[in-house]
């Protein structure tokens, strides 16, 4: 059974559950879009979800958006929509119709205990910060874009996939 994941905003505003088969919080992404809307470096990190189990209450207080991608002096605006709590800003999670069996709520928000990280994955390098430091070590993974390894792929081939 996949594991419940609880979640809620700063304020209190809105509180969400979600089931989850991927919730180990490894990968770090350094994309301007998370830097800006997350406040820090390498910090937002992306859970995987069931979308047809997400329950939310409070859905008055949550605001949509849909950010500006610029790769390579292009700038489209992305399918993928991210909500955040109207009253104090938290970061609640993203949804693309791309993928409309998913959501992906950012760990920040989740209030559930979750597994520990036997490695972090640092996504989104070519993007980061002057300032941001990246940690470097036997179990840090670094990439300049994004991996071919999705949070499935890399639950299932660690053993941490929660059927």
């Amino acid at each position: 059974m996949p594991m419940t994941l609880e979640g809620s905003c700063r304020c209190g505003a809105v509180h969400f559950t979600v089931q989850s088969h991927t919730p180990v919080p490894y990968q770090l992404c350094y994309c301007s879009i998370c830097r800006k809307t997350g406040g820090g470096g390498g910090s937002a990190i992306n859970l995987g979800g069931i979308a047809k189990t997400l329950t939310v209450s409070g859905e008055a207080a949550i605001g949509r958006f849909s950010a500006e991608i610029e790769r390579g002096g292009i700038c489209k605006t992305s399918s993928g929509e991210r909500s955040f709590c109207t009253g104090c800003g938290a970061a609640l999670w993203v949804y693309d119709p791309d993928w409309p069996d998913l959501i992906h709520p950012f760990a920040s928000a989740i209030d559930t205990d979750l597994p520990a990280a036997p490695e972090r994955v640092h996504i989104l390098l070519a993007d980061k910060a002057s300032w941001a430091q990246v940690p470097d070590g036997p179990a840090e993974v670094h990439f300049e874009g994004y991996p071919d390894e999705s949070l499935e792929d890399w639950h299932k081939a660690r053993g941490l996939w929660v059927a």
